[in-house]
């Protein structure tokens, strides 16, 4: 009886071990939920920062993988709109939601882009998903006071949802006109590790916290 006991109990972990090892080994996705300037518009797909996020992650080893789901031209109603189909389809781990820009390029209201982006953070948590919100900024001829408005959307909400915050997304890259194509609003397949590099910072303790959390 005793052996039976033991051969029963080593089985047992045996499988508990094994089934964590596959659990590790499964891809676990990052969504990448964007507009153009995550798409890569303009540029060859896998020179897009989203794809060097995925070749730097397998060069690591790491057990995420990348699904861009972003669309050029989206807005935040846009991205609303479709959001929760794509979280059921891909159940990521870490959401990084990269939209505003064509709101404020379009001048649209800031507290329905807000309300917009709140709406797809809750929805994320309630997949289980960290979520890492990449702000953006506008040229000064949209008005001081929309400018500021807008900025001030994202820190506000990062802050009010306790969510991880990228603030400006072409920060490294701002000021330099080269770094842009000829449309001056995208950015180069020059510009695009600068901007991983950017985005890197914040994402890396929410790959690291997401791992720690679902081992």
């Amino acid at each position: 009886m005793c052996k039976r006991l033991s051969f029963l109990f080593l089985l047992i972990i045996s499988l508990s071990v094994h089934a964590t090892q596959l659990e590790a080994a499964t891809p676990r996705p990052v969504l990448v939920f964007g507009d153009s300037l995550s798409v890569g518009y303009g540029i060859a797909v896998n020179e897009s920062w989203p794809a060097l996020l995925e070749a730097r992650l397998k060069s690591q080893r790491s057990v995420y993988t990348v699904v861009n789901a972003s669309i050029s031209g989206e807005t935040t109603a846009g991205g609303r709109a479709r959001f929760t189909a794509v979280l059921k389809q891909t159940q990521p781990a870490v959401v990084i939601l990269a939209l505003g820009a064509n709101d404020g390029l379009r001048g649209l209201p800031v507290p329905a882009m807000q309300d917009n982006l709140a709406a797809m953070i809750t929805t994320a948590k309630q997949h289980q998903a960290r979520v890492l919100l990449v702000g953006m900024r506008l040229p000064p001829n949209y008005g001081n006071n929309y400018t500021q408005h807008f900025a001030e959307a994202f820190r506000t909400l990062a802050k009010r949802e306790q969510i991880s915050l990228l603030p400006f997304l072409l920060e490294p890259i701002a000021i330099d006109a080269l770094a842009f194509q000829a449309d001056g609003l995208h950015p180069t397949a020059q510009a695009q590790l600068k901007l991983l590099d950017h985005i890197w910072k914040p994402l890396l303790p929410l790959l690291t916290a997401t791992s720690i959390r679902h081992p």
